[in-house]
């Protein structure tokens, strides 16, 4: 077998190990095992088409010789088997999401759905979404970019179907990005063009970033996206009344953060009389302690994030605004509904703490939970389409109709 055949051999073999057992522990290998772990275990199935072209130029141009070359093509082989099965595993997915959904809230939710929106919600993923997972389809959408809603300069996004609305729910995405990086503008397509579609109207929102911000800097300007949202949401179309909020990783935390802190004038600082309630939340793996006072972390990068670019002050010296800042020690019994989504192989935020955060939420609030855990799924799994992702976003569309469907009954009692 040639040099080059065996570091084929051999770099295959380890992304699909590493899909399988991603690093946790060590800083400098964590970032790298998620990063490999996220698109190889989303890309299954276009990885082992691949790999089997450039497996097939190897073999017949005589790479593949001998006892050494034929112990390469199994491990080729036996490598590609585990792909498969991460693949159909997410195939798979959807009596996991239908069990999650009926365990919070009720085995005949969607019976409760009225039929005009019912008749709209798709059951199952689209192939060709999958096939080609990167392509964003704006077909029959109107989207309106950097709507300046007056804080810091600050600019939202909004997506909505194309033709008139009116009283539509609304829903506000919040980017990730470990509260540095990302913008408005790259996370969460899927779930908003798929929501957009269905008569929703999405509003994706900008805030300040570290290391120049400073904690509550992030949540401050969240607050007044929503507030702006709830003034003005109307001239486009959307019901003020009915907003649910969801975001990923950083946006995680601060959708939770969000839900479970509606008017606390802390976070609200000029416009502490403003109403920031939400009717419902969807945290995608989020970072629900800053304490860490249950020891689920597995290394100090998030203390050290926090303590030097985020906070800028250490958990000892102030911990009552690491505890003021942990969704999992803002949980009341007046929660609103939540779908809380986590991977079980994330390698940047453990899926204990969501369990965790979960478990609390079952325990303390009045409305249903939903905790999703999606089986080898990666951090920032959700942000193109793949079968766990399609799956995950369709079982979020049924989640928050439930949830708009229980609002409208309300209203209308």
């Amino acid at each position: 077998m040639t040099i080059s055949a065996f570091l084929f051999v051999l770099g295959s073999s380890l992304l699909t190990l590493n899909i399988y057992f991603p690093r946790l522990r060590e800083r400098r290998l964590m970032t790298l095992s998620f990063g490999f772990g996220w698109l190889g275990g989303e890309l299954a199935l276009h990885l082992v088409l691949l790999q089997g072209l450039i497996g097939t130029l190897l073999l017949t141009g005589g790479n593949f010789s001998g006892w050494v070359g034929l112990l390469g093509v199994l491990a080729l082989f036996a490598s590609w088997a585990g792909l498969l099965h991460v693949h159909y595993q997410g195939m798979a997915l959807g009596p996991t999401v239908e069990a999650a959904l009926k365990k919070g809230l009720g085995a005949d939710y969607f019976e409760a759905i009225p039929s005009d929106l019912a008749s709209g919600l798709q059951l199952n993923p689209d192939f060709s979404d999958m096939l080609l997972p990167f392509r964003n389809d704006k077909t029959g959408l109107n989207i309106t970019t950097d709507i300046d809603y007056g804080h810091h300069g600050l600019k939202l996004d909004l997506y909505r179907p194309e033709g008139d609305l009116t009283s539509a729910p609304v829903l506000l995405h919040i980017h990730g990005g470990a509260w540095m990086y990302g913008d408005k503008k790259g996370q969460a397509l899927p779930l908003m063009h798929h929501l957009a579609k269905q008569g929703w109207l999405c509003c994706s929102v900008s805030y300040r970033l570290s290391p120049k911000a400073t904690h509550p800097d992030h949540i401050v300007d969240c607050k007044a996206a929503l507030a702006w949202i709830k003034d003005n949401i109307c001239d486009y179309g959307g019901d003020p009344n009915f907003i649910a909020v969801t975001g990923g990783s950083a946006g995680g935390h601060l959708s939770a953060l969000v839900a479970l802190t509606p008017n606390d004038p802390q976070f609200q600082p000029g416009f502490e009389d403003a109403d920031t309630t939400v009717q419902a939340a969807v945290p995608f793996y989020g970072v629900f302690d800053w304490t860490d006072a249950d020891q689920l972390q597995p290394n100090d990068l998030l203390k050290d994030l926090l303590e030097k670019t985020v906070v800028k002050q250490t958990g000892d010296n102030v911990p009552e605004v690491y505890s003021a800042a942990s969704p999992l020690h803002r949980i009341t019994p007046q929660a609103p509904a939540m779908m809380v989504v986590h991977g079980t192989h994330d390698s940047l935020v453990p899926v204990a703490l969501a369990t965790a955060f979960s478990r609390k939420l079952e325990a303390v609030s009045n409305a249903p939970v939903v905790y999703l855990q999606v089986p080898r799924a990666q951090h920032a799994f959700d942000v193109f389409a793949s079968p766990r992702s399609e799956h995950t976003k369709l079982g979020v569309t049924r989640f928050l109709t439930q949830r708009y469907s229980h609002y409208l009954e309300q209203l209308n009692a």
